[in-house]
């Protein structure tokens, strides 16, 4: 490094810290190839902003500051006139503060515009008024967090029919991701292109405190995989369960259990493409009166790509960890041949083999009645669980391969807590 700054002239050295080419995380630069629309989907403080208004430069600006650039009309696109303003044209990170002195823009504020010299104007509009992007008409356009517009499909429409100037318009969004339908249309588009980075890819640009406080708060909650690791988490129409509802679940310390099992959902096969084998921890406090009994979810410990042996030895080692009463495992796909596999590791282990008769819907469905009785708590670090949970609804899964986590959920809390109280009892033989 010092090699290599040592051979630049004075006026590379005053040049540098504005070739953001050089200072950018992989995220923050453009993907190749021809595309429509680039998101920059990513955590808070992850540099969304700064990727987002050095685009706008890259799109504007010329090889000197006179010469003219890709584009000339850009629209530059908020939630409210004010966050565009304090935000994407004067925030610390805004297309004022990246650019160089002789590229500088002038903000007219009472056009509610950026003017750069070399002739090129960037429009500023609300998300609120959407019907305000009729009329003018633009070369490229950045949208910054379009996942909390409130009229998010209406502006983005009406963006799409203003882009019509150039060869080529493009948009950059930048965003926190949100469940929301503008969202994912966009990300499936087959024109889009998509970055992704949490709020730790960023580090060395944020506040030691703030990573700390943040990641105390809401590091492995599903919230925090959304704000933090910027992962969007879709919440299925009709789903049994929701964000809100399990982030209301959670709790810091698991409370005192007097009852633990290890509930196992194996997969058909063991290959890297197959489904996981769902291990899911749960502990219950069931003494008294069984309609006060209440569980908590201790541990994901499912495994994905693991041999019948991997995925006992996986399970087993659960048991261990939490000091588990019991493993339970579902035998519709191996039959005799699971408790085998568990018994050739440890032949004393104490055993329930179940028997699906009912569809997982059915299945879940009383399961989910305890989450909105307030009886099942979650610890943190259940994501991925989580979001199988979310996308189990009234009529059916709808997410993709096998909700094998899920599964063991329902599995585990149906022997903590539904089938001792004889609801709605899936069929059970004891080993």
């Amino acid at each position: 490094m010092d090699e290599f700054l040592g051979s630049l002239d004075e006026n590379a050295l005053l040049s540098l810290p504005w070739l953001f080419e050089f200072w950018a995380l992989p995220h923050q630069l453009p993907p190749r190839g021809a595309w429509k629309t680039w998101v920059i989907m990513g955590g808070r403080g992850a540099g969304k902003t700064r990727a987002g208004a050095e685009w706008v430069r890259a799109e504007v600006e010329g090889a000197g500051p006179a010469d003219p650039g890709r584009s000339r009309r850009v629209a530059l696109v908020g939630e409210t006139r004010d966050q565009v303003r304090e935000v994407m044209v004067m925030g610390e990170s805004g297309i004022l503060a990246c650019s160089p002195p002789d590229r500088r823009p002038e903000w007219q504020a009472t056009r509610q515009q950026l003017v750069w010299p070399n002739g090129a104007v960037a429009q500023v509009f609300s998300a609120h008024e959407p019907e305000s992007l009729r009329g003018p008409q633009f070369d490229a356009a950045w949208a910054d967090e379009l996942a909390k517009w409130k009229k998010g499909a209406e502006t983005w429409d009406q963006l799409q029919f203003a882009l019509r100037l150039g060869k080529s318009p493009r948009t950059v969004v930048t965003t926190t991701p949100r469940n929301v339908g503008v969202l994912k249309a966009i990300l499936k588009n087959p024109s889009t292109v998509i970055t992704h980075a949490p709020t730790e890819a960023n580090r060395a640009h944020l506040a030691d405190s703030f990573l700390a406080e943040v990641e105390a708060r809401y590091g492995g909650t599903r919230l925090g995989r959304q704000e933090l690791e910027g992962v969007l988490l879709e919440d299925a129409e009709g789903a049994l369960w929701t964000t809100a509802m399990l982030e209301a679940a959670r709790v810091e310390a698991p409370p005192e259990v007097n009852r633990v099992v290890v509930a196992v959902d194996p997969p058909v096969t063991a290959t890297k493409r197959s489904d996981a084998c769902g291990i899911v921890v749960v502990g219950a406090d069931t003494r008294g009166d069984p309609r006060t009994w209440r569980a908590v979810v201790l541990e994901d410990a499912s495994v994905k790509g693991a041999s019948p042996e991997g995925w006992a030895r996986a399970a087993l080692a659960a048991m261990e960890r939490h000091g588990a009463d019991r493993l339970v495992a579902e035998v519709n796909q191996g039959g005799d041949l699971v408790e085998q596999m568990v018994r050739m590791i440890d032949p004393l282990v104490p055993y329930r083999a179940v028997h699906a008769t009912r569809s997982k819907m059915l299945r879940a469905e009383p399961v989910a009645a305890l989450y909105e009785q307030g009886r099942v708590a979650h610890v943190r670090g259940l994501g991925l669980l989580e979001d199988e949970m979310c996308r189990m609804t009234a009529q059916g899964w709808q997410g993709q391969g096998s909700p094998d986590r899920l599964d063991a959920l329902v599995w585990a809390l149906t022997d903590l807590l539904i089938a001792p109280a004889g609801v709605a009892r899936p069929s059970v033989r004891s080993l």
